[in-house]
């Protein structure tokens, strides 16, 4: 299998585990609140990760002393992003944050026409405008439907965009990082200061009360979702460019949107989440639209 094969695949899987993932975070969020959740996550994940190590390769967990300090600022922006995709869940619904989120994926296409100089089109600079245009409809037809919690679905977005934001910065270093270091090193780093960093703020009441084999099985799926997801994240930053990582991710919330279709037509009540504006999925549509026009259409140099 060629490496371009490769890393489309492993970016398709990590988009479609963080399409199922967003609806999962929203479940959880009825047995405790959204720190722990994002703790869990991190913990679950490092430890799995680490005892991998401790069988396949325990020098490799020298980086575990020593880390870049790049790496740290990684695990940082990280951390931010995880907690604010969450609260956007927790706040302004799994579909509304989907759509929200994919500002990091449109950031990290800018950042790489203003700081690494690549190339843009008419195409390209065609679908900046028309994700920006799509943010701001989208913002006003959702929160013009949801007048009655307006504050609440603000909020939910704000959270989400420092997520974005966040992600951004976390996936250029990666880019950089595992240029030298393999992923799963980096990564390995990347699971284990945000779990020190959200240690206090978890409520460990809440989640060892659980007692139902369904919901330690959603706790489960949780911390395997992180591991693919962000594994598969990491090894496709390693075989293919960013911008088609990221055209690739932008579609993830198709995925959520028809889970979420599915639900409602067979009545399960999982959650309750602030309702969509019918106008609110033209300004999805253009989101996504615009998010791959800005995203995809890149001339290697």
């Amino acid at each position: 299998m060629s490496d371009s094969t490769k890393g489309l695949l492993l970016a398709i899987l990590s988009a479609f585990m963080w399409g199922l993932l967003a609806i999962a975070l929203k479940v959880a969020l009825n047995y405790t609140d959204s720190f722990t959740i994002v703790w869990w996550r991190f913990s679950a994940s490092f430890f799995v990760l680490l005892l991998w190590f401790l069988f396949r390769s325990p020098q490799s967990l020298r980086i575990l002393r020593r880390p870049p300090r790049l790496l740290l600022l990684a695990a940082i922006l990280l951390g931010v992003n995880f907690i604010g995709f969450q609260q956007g869940i927790h706040y302004a619904g799994p579909a509304v944050s989907q759509v929200i989120i994919q500002a990091g994926p449109v950031n990290l296409a800018l950042v790489g026409f203003i700081f690494f100089h690549e190339s843009i089109s008419r195409i390209r600079l065609t679908g900046f405008i028309v994700a920006a245009f799509g943010f701001f409809f989208f913002y006003y037809q959702q929160v013009q439907g949801v007048s009655y919690a307006a504050k609440e679905f603000t909020f939910g977005v704000i959270w989400t965009l420092i997520g974005a934001l966040s992600w951004t910065g976390y996936a250029v270093i990666n880019k950089i990082l595992v240029r030298n270091i393999p992923p799963m090193q980096v990564n390995l780093v990347l699971y284990g200061l945000p779990m020190l960093f959200f240690l206090p703020m978890a409520n460990f009441d809440s989640l060892f009360q659980v007692h139902s084999l369904a919901v330690w099985l959603l706790f489960l799926f949780l911390a395997v979702n992180t591991l693919i997801a962000y594994g598969g994240l990491s090894m496709a930053l390693k075989y293919i460019e960013a911008n088609r990582i990221s055209m690739i991710v932008t579609l993830n919330p198709i995925i959520t949107f028809l889970l979420l279709e599915l639900l409602l037509y067979l009545n399960v009540k999982w959650f309750d989440s602030l309702p969509m504006a019918p106008l609110a999925y033209v300004g999805a549509v253009l989101v996504l639209g615009g998010a791959v026009m800005a995203i995809g259409f890149h001339k290697k140099t």
